[in-house]
Formats: C-alpha cells, structure tokens, sequence
C-alpha cells in the first residue's frame, strides 16, 4: 500500500471515529423487536401510610355532584388535579363549575390553572402554579 492509499485509509478511519463519537453516522430504524416493554407497576412504590402534609388527589368533574367532595380537599389543603373532560359537553355546567373552583381557590388564596383541554390543577394555601413552561437547556 502507497503512502497516498494509507493517509486516505487513516482520513476514513479517523471519520469513522469521529462519526460514531458525535453520532452524525446514519442510525438505522429501530424494529418493534427491538423495544424492550416495561411494567411501570415494579417502579410505583407504596410508602408506609405516614401522614403526608398534602397531599396531591386526582378527581373526574363528571357533574355538579362531585363539586364538594373537591372543594373540601382543596379546603383541606390538598392539590387537586380535576379532569373536566366529561362536562365538555355542557358548556353551562363547565363554566359554572369552573366558576366555583375559582372561588374555593381564591377563598384559600391558592392556585387554579388549565392544564390543556381537559384537565384543572386546584391548588390549596401557600401553592401557587408557575405557568412557565421548564425548558431544557441543551448541550
């Protein structure tokens, strides 16, 4: 081999190389062979029942029924994340419950925000939501 034929050889060697460390080589697509299915229950853990503070409680607003029983975990000092999902429909019975929640929230001078289309965060004394979004910074 030439001199002209080993430095070319060395320049693909060395491409190669810095390719595979900032990985600007083609990847190939993955196969659904590939990924690796996960049981997210062997991650969840149920600590001892110790008394928590707050606590953070999930509820479906399905209709003005379940208003009290979210009013009185905000009054307790729980954070309520409410799916209003199901009165999407009855605009007058969303807007009214919504309504509502603003005021239990501002009663206790916490916190309501929207969390897309179909979820609310109530929050309770001393927790305010901070509605800018956290952004990677990258590398």
């Amino acid at each position: 081999m030439d001199t002209c034929s080993r430095a070319l050889s060395r320049v693909e060697e060395m491409s190669n190389f810095v390719d595979k460390l900032f990985g600007t080589e083609k990847r190939r697509e993955s196969t659904p062979e590939e990924f690796v299915e996960i049981d997210i229950g062997e991650y969840e853990q149920v600590l001892e029942q110790e008394p928590a503070a707050m606590y953070v409680k999930v509820a479906d607003l399905a209709s003005i029924n379940d208003l009290p029983e979210i009013k009185k975990q905000i009054y307790e000092g729980n954070i309520v994340i409410i799916n209003i999902g199901p009165l999407k429909n009855d605009k007058l019975m969303l807007e009214r419950s919504i309504k509502e929640l603003k005021r239990v929230c501002s009663d206790v001078r916490g916190d309501i925000v929207g969390l897309g289309e179909e979820q609310v965060i109530a929050t309770p004394t001393g927790v305010k939501v901070d509605r800018t979004k956290l952004k990677g910074t990258g590398y």
